[in-house]
């Protein structure tokens, strides 16, 4: 019955999460440890960028932050945005995962899918994603919490941005690296 199914979804989610994991291990072993032309000089420009101040961002405006046209990587994954500049060896112009750089990356994630297919150029309220997908979009949004700064939403259409206090900005930022 019921049960059942859902501990067999369980099991499935948890082996596509293991599977993905161990691609993405991969991935570092073969992107981690060489640097493309000109890496570890950006890597020192990201390292020495100040802290982000706490904002909300529309698509358009996340878009600049592609590590390209500006040096400092942001990306969006279940409405949040992240600074993951000093991810930039992943999430640069020539990491596995520099298609995100500058975009909401939540179906990307939750899909496994790694290329164009996986953005949208309009806002993605995700509405089509399935339960283990869905839950998918929650643990990357955990994980991304976890290893990089929250600097703000990404914003709905006609959505208005928050005033996010100097208070604010810093309060999440209590715990050390």
């Amino acid at each position: 019955g019921g049960a059942a199914a859902a501990t067999g979804e369980i099991l499935l989610g948890v082996g596509l999460l293991a599977l993905a994991l161990l691609a993405a291990y991969r991935l570092y072993l073969r992107w981690g440890t060489r640097n493309g032309p000109g890496g570890a000089a950006r890597q020192g420009e990201a390292a020495a960028l100040p802290r982000m101040k706490r904002r909300d961002f529309s698509l358009e405006q996340l878009r600049e932050f592609d590590g390209a046209r500006n040096p400092r990587i942001l990306l969006a994954v279940n409405g949040k945005v992240f600074d993951v500049t000093k991810g930039s060896k992943f999430y640069g112009p020539e990491g596995p995962y520099g298609i995100f750089a500058g975009r909401d990356a939540s179906r990307g994630l939750a899909t496994f899918c790694l290329d164009k297919d996986a953005l949208r150029d309009e806002y993605d309220d995700l509405s089509d994603l399935n339960a283990v997908q869905m839950e998918s979009v929650r643990e990357w949004e955990m994980q991304f919490k976890e290893k990089y700064d929250y600097v703000g939403r990404l914003l709905k259409p006609g959505e208005e941005p928050s005033e996010y206090t100097d208070e604010e900005d810093t309060k999440d930022h209590t715990k050390q690296e």
